[in-house]
């Protein structure tokens, strides 16, 4: 009897893509418990793990190992269903997707104690497939929808973003000429970012399935953890990780390998930090522009350049309320709400913040992005974030308020620093001291959780 996965190779289309970009057969996809799993045996568990999954129209995707999670993405993505991939592996958050999409279901790799609905537990991973034999590549519509993620809900209510074949074959394309710029042709990454996370998504996931390159299958945060993941991959070796971890790092006085570079995105790099982690690990740090909506789109090197590279075939076209962009992972022009300013015949910008970030208060302006970074500088403020309350004073004013990290200091001490480098009328209303701020797993900070706290 022909099985599901060959009758959807009869069914296909005649413009489609590799599901793997193989090389040969012992090329190898991921480094997991200190060995590599070469493409044949990546694919042998994709087929065995496509043959028993339920039919239906979308999955999401809860697999915390990286390995785990390539495996799910392929077979469900064979099967002809979409990846659902919500902000957050919350229990209310997973609910909320699959209730926008009925028939779904839920994958992972662990035994959950409290599952969500129709979830479905993985075989083991670890040993070879029976009946693993020559490698065999399928291929999938250029225009299959294999992904749907969602916004993190750092501005608002997370929104889905749906995500074809052909539009991540684009993006990874543009990741590639800029990464091969810094480290050559062949590279092994360690993430310590989720694959569920766009960033993730295209930094740790679609670099693997198509181009030569190996990522490690865990999702390292501590310092030490992040050192041993290293540890386990040859080089050229590439770290992709976030401002928050990165700091971490620098500050653990860890000892890491070599490493050839280092990837960071989700939120803005102070240059300060940019140039303290190229002195601390003697690599470069690329950091990425892009967003759920785009995927990556523009690059730079954060120690040495303030203006931001746009990829090839890329073109920004500034709007009064944001910035339209084309590129080619878009089958249409999207605007964000980023306000830039072009340079260099176009192909460089400078980002002037969210036009939702943009403050006008009593015929004087600010952002909030800059006066997060000036509460962060303050000396005994560990971490911190400035916003702007939802519901206006008598006159129609929103106000700002802010949370910081800063044991030692009390709120009177913090605002007097404040003082010294914003005008009193951007200075926030409430400030409160907290243990911690709410960052998720990509160190962003969604604003219900912000407003939950005040």
């Amino acid at each position: 009897m022909a099985s599901v996965i060959e009758n959807l190779q009869l069914e296909q289309p005649a413009q489609d893509l590799p599901l793997l970009a193989a090389g040969t057969a012992d090329r190898p996809v991921v480094w997991r418990h200190d060995q590599p799993v070469s493409a044949a045996r990546f694919m042998a568990h994709v087929h065995a793990v496509a043959e028993q999954l339920p039919a239906g129209p979308a999955a999401v995707n809860l697999c915390e190992d990286r390995y785990a999670f390539l495996v799910a993405f392929c077979a469900i993505a064979l099967r002809g269903q979409t990846n659902l991939l919500p902000s957050s592996r919350a229990p209310q958050a997973v609910a909320e997707v699959m209730a926008a999409h009925p028939g779904s279901y839920a994958l992972g790799e662990l035994a959950l104690d409290a599952p969500p609905a129709h979830y479905r537990h993985l075989p083991s991973l670890l040993e070879p497939v029976s009946g693993e034999g020559p490698l065999s590549i399928p291929r999938l519509p250029a225009d299959q929808v294999v992904a749907i993620g969602y916004t993190s809900g750092s501005t608002g209510v997370p929104k889905g973003n749906p995500k074809t074949w052909g539009s991540f074959n684009a993006s990874n394309a543009g990741n590639m000429r800029a990464l091969q710029d810094t480290v050559g042709q062949h590279f092994h990454v360690v993430a310590t970012v989720p694959p569920q996370h766009m960033y993730g998504m295209e930094m740790s996931v679609l670099l693997p399935l198509l181009d030569d390159v190996a990522v490690h299958a865990g999702r390292p945060l501590l310092p030490a953890d992040v050192a041993a993941a290293l540890a386990d991959v040859p080089q050229p070796r590439v770290l992709v990780t976030t401002p928050v971890h990165l700091r971490a790092l620098i500050e653990s006085g860890v000892e890491l390998p070599p490493i050839d570079a280092m990837v960071s995105a989700t939120a803005p790099m102070p240059v300060e930090l940019a140039q303290a982690a190229e002195a601390r690990f003697g690599a470069p740090l690329v950091e990425v522009f892009g967003s759920t909506e785009t995927c990556v789109f523009a690059s730079r090197r954060s120690a040495l350049d303030e203006p931001w590279s746009l990829y090839d075939d890329v073109h920004l076209h500034p709007q009064p309320d944001g910035t339209l962009v084309r590129a080619p992972q878009l089958a249409q022009p999207m605007t964000l709400a980023d306000i830039v300013t072009l340079h260099d015949g176009g192909r460089r910008f400078r980002l002037c913040g969210r036009h939702s970030d943009l403050l006008d208060i009593a015929g004087k302006r600010a952002s909030l992005g800059d006066l997060t970074r000036r509460l962060q500088a303050i000396p005994g403020v560990q971490d911190g974030v400035v916003f702007q309350l939802e519901s206006g004073d008598a006159l129609g004013v929103h106000r700002i308020a802010a949370l910081a990290v800063a044991p030692g200091l009390d709120e009177h001490a913090i605002l007097d620093a404040f003082r010294q480098s914003v005008d009193p009328v951007f200075l926030p209303r409430p400030l409160k001291l907290v243990d911690s701020l709410p960052r998720n797993e990509t160190g962003k900070l969604p604003r219900a959780a912000l407003l939950a706290l005040l």
